[in-house]
């Protein structure tokens, strides 16, 4: 029985038991010719993502149960990921957001062969909208978005390259419906059903749920309960059942009594075309109780303002997610995982960005874009 250690929002690695009842479910649909598992022996699948989680794991899996041809990379190095599309004639290929923006800037992309490329499955934190249509633009090929957990073997939802089509579409800000075998529900704080379109916490019930954690018996019993996974997942559904995911429920920033998910602010932030980069946390605020402070990394030779980043927010986003106590600019990548009030070059590594988004051992696998 294979254990895939995942932290969550906690910071201390759980093992997730995971069991071949729970992986076979989901590697059976790769036989069924379901539209989204259009698998073929001779497919070349790039595995590039960690395979000490299972968001590499499984979809190494995924192509040896095809019969496929894996190649695998030891680093996520962009030029390297690259070369080897081109040498081995790649079809598919599974990557997180950050790996679609370090491609996207690798000098070698414009001349880049990605001819043979099919398909890029996505996944494993949120993607800015931006960041999708500039990625759909450069590779033209197909996109296919997946969400799940360490705890539920891998993937229960996914948005097809067909959703892909409208760029301007609301569907592109889904991470897709759920597979066959997977039910969701979003429920309020009291655990009741809410209707479509109102946020609350995403919980699923399927085969792929994990056993438990490996000898954490009260922390199984929080998060499965009477056959439900509670998933600590903030987002809704919409009428057709197309999921939408906000953030993790515990990053929430609770602002004069309203609710603001980081990732929203993330997301629309990002499109400002100076900025490359950009984490949200929540700091204390005597006013608001807390209040929003974005990191920010600007693209090589641009400049900006706080000023001029609030007032840009401001146009986009409710009145709410721009109670902004400050804005801070740093030339590295931010990578947060826990809030703080403040960030500095040397401390934004691993002091911003919350667990999930690039740290690849303590992950969600999937999330919208926001």
């Amino acid at each position: 029985m294979p254990a895939g250690y995942t932290s969550g929002t906690t910071g201390h690695p759980k093992g997730a038991q995971i069991t071949s009842d729970n992986l076979l479910p989901l590697l059976a649909q790769f036989t069924t010719g379901s539209e989204w598992a259009e698998w073929r022996a001779a497919d070349v699948s790039l595995v590039v993502m960690p395979l000490f989680y299972v968001g590499g794991s499984l979809y190494a899996l995924a192509g040896l149960y095809m019969g496929a041809h894996n190649v695998v990379l030891r680093e996520v190095l962009p030029q390297q990921i690259l070369d080897a599309i081109d040498c081995y004639r790649v079809t598919k290929m599974f990557v997180v957001p950050a790996v679609i923006l370090f491609l996207l800037q690798c000098a070698g992309i414009p001349k880049a062969d990605l001819s043979s490329l099919q398909l890029i499955f996505y996944g494993a934190s949120p993607i800015p909208v931006e960041l999708l249509r500039n990625a759909l633009d450069v590779f033209k090929c197909g996109f296919a978005q997946v969400y799940g957990l360490t705890e539920t073997s891998g993937a229960i939802t996914y948005l097809g390259p067909e959703e892909h089509s409208d760029l301007n579409s609301e569907r592109l800000l889904s991470c897709g419906r759920p597979l066959d075998g997977v039910e969701i529900r979003v429920m309020d704080t009291e655990g009741q059903p809410l209707p479509p379109r109102q946020v609350g916490e995403i919980i699923c019930r399927t085969a792929q749920i994990m056993k438990g954690y490996w000898n954490l018996p009260e922390e199984t019993v929080k998060a499965i309960r009477g056959g439900w996974l509670h998933t600590g997942d903030a987002g809704y559904l919409d009428e057709e059942g197309f999921l939408y995911i906000y953030d993790r429920v515990k990053n929430m920033i609770v602002s004069g009594g309203e609710n603001i998910y980081p990732a929203e602010v993330e997301s629309a932030l990002y499109g400002r075309p100076a900025i490359a980069d950009v984490a949200v946390i929540g700091v204390p605020d005597e006013r608001w109780g807390e209040a929003v402070k974005a990191i920010v990394v600007l693209k090589p030779a641009q400049s900006t303002s706080a000023t001029a980043i609030v007032a840009y927010a401001r146009e986009i986003l409710p009145a709410i997610s721009c109670r902004s106590r400050s804005i801070s600019s740093t030339t590295c990548r931010v990578t947060r995982r826990a809030r703080s009030s403040s960030a500095s070059c040397a401390s934004a590594i691993g002091a911003v960005r919350r667990p999930g988004f690039t740290n690849y051992s303590s992950f969600r696998w999937g999330g919208s874009i926001q």
